[in-house]
């Protein structure tokens, strides 16, 4: 069939012309659209987005009114003028929010890497001092929030895990200040020095009366016998399960401080424990002070203030631990038994030295040290 004049001129019309709005500016918006939110855009940078939420809105309200009109090539189309200006707008606040998403990924790295650092010391340290009963569930807590900065930066969710991340930073803060005010004493020069006056007393009534006396530096773990004023030997110990805090009530698993004698030996079949060498604690200072923090209400009034400190040996494996005295492995502990008598002076000190261990952990703790 052959088309007259006038079809064929009306076809030309209509190939002449153009959609009123092209497919690829509404796609263009509507992947911007998309950006945006997956960027959370509405809640890092609200104004930007409700600006452009409200304008992409009326615009594909004109779209949709739009859709089947037609126009000429040359006439002016300025549906399509408002979504090329939506689309620049929206592809600036995309990059910029990309590229603050971008640097808050590195700070969320980075500081869970900080924390993280931090945390592995505090645990080494504070395990080296035997000292994980003070921070209670504070180390538990740290992990946990730990473990939700990592899922928050898995998920993508930089900010969140910024937060988990800051709010464990903070939980091991206070693990330090905990810490600093629990064995602050370790780095007092003041206290030091006092520790070292009793060392030195027990060693010259040793030098006097020509005999035994026993030092035992807590934060070092060693136990020194001294006779004639001499060192006779030296042996590691373990503590308590809470040995290095000072000792204030029964059951707290701390190593008590102070001037002590030997009151019994007891040998095999008389203990437990290999050997024991029973310390005459608690002294008049002892009793002194706590009947001071009971009355004040630092200690509960249904702690009793105990008793039945020792110097001893190892029963077994299962007895690894003690309950606040003072172990030695049992050939060290033959050794010593044999070597003193009822009466010998034993003194129990923090610390004879500065740079003692527990100082050294708040040190790496950031933990002040404060002069008395």
């Amino acid at each position: 069939m052959v088309l007259g004049w006038g079809a064929l001129a009306l076809a030309g019309l209509f190939t002449g012309c153009v959609e009123a709005v092209p497919q690829d500016a509404i796609e263009a918006v509507e992947n911007i659209d998309r950006d945006l939110m997956e960027l959370r855009a509405a809640e890092f940078s609200p104004v930007d987005y409700a600006r452009f939420a409200h304008q992409w809105m009326a615009l594909k309200s004109r779209v949709q009114a739009d859709e089947d009109l037609i126009r000429w090539p040359w006439e002016p189309n300025d549906l399509e003028l408002a979504l090329r200006r939506l689309q620049e707008e929206g592809s600036q606040t995309v990059a910029r929010l990309t590229k603050e998403r971008e640097a808050l990924r590195h700070l969320a790295e980075s500081k869970i890497a900080q924390v993280e650092d931090r945390f592995r010391v505090m645990a080494v340290q504070v395990s080296a001092i035997d000292s994980r009963l003070v921070l209670g569930q504070k180390p538990v807590e740290t992990d946990l929030l730990m473990k939700q900065a990592h899922a928050f930066y898995e998920q993508g969710q930089y900010d969140r895990s910024l937060d988990a991340s800051d709010r464990a930073a903070r939980n091991l803060a206070t693990q330090a200040v905990l810490l600093g005010n629990e064995f602050g004493r370790y780095a007092d020069r003041g206290r030091i020095s006092r520790w070292q006056q009793m060392a030195k007393d027990t060693i010259a009534w040793s030098r006097t009366h020509q005999t035994s006396a026993i030092v035992v530096n807590k934060a070092d773990r060693v136990l020194t016998l001294y006779h004639n004023g001499q060192k006779v030997l030296s042996y590691p110990v373990r503590l308590g399960f809470n040995g290095i805090r000072e000792k204030r009530y029964q059951g707290d698993g701390a190593t008590p401080e102070g001037r002590y004698r030997i009151s019994r030996k007891r040998g095999q079949g008389q203990t437990q424990f290999y050997r024991a060498l029973v310390l005459d604690y608690p002294n008049e200072e002892d009793r002194r002070r706590y009947r001071l923090e009971r009355k004040t209400g630092q200690i509960p009034g249904s702690r009793a203030i105990g008793g039945q400190i020792e110097i001893h040996g190892v029963e077994n494996e299962l007895m690894a631990q003690t309950l606040g005295c003072v172990m030695l492995e049992n050939p060290q502990m033959t050794l010593l038994f044999d070597r003193v008598e009822k009466g010998t002076p034993v003194t129990i000190v923090g610390a004879l030295h500065e740079q003692n261990s527990v100082a050294q952990t708040l040190v790496l703790l950031g933990v002040q040290r404060e002069e008395t």
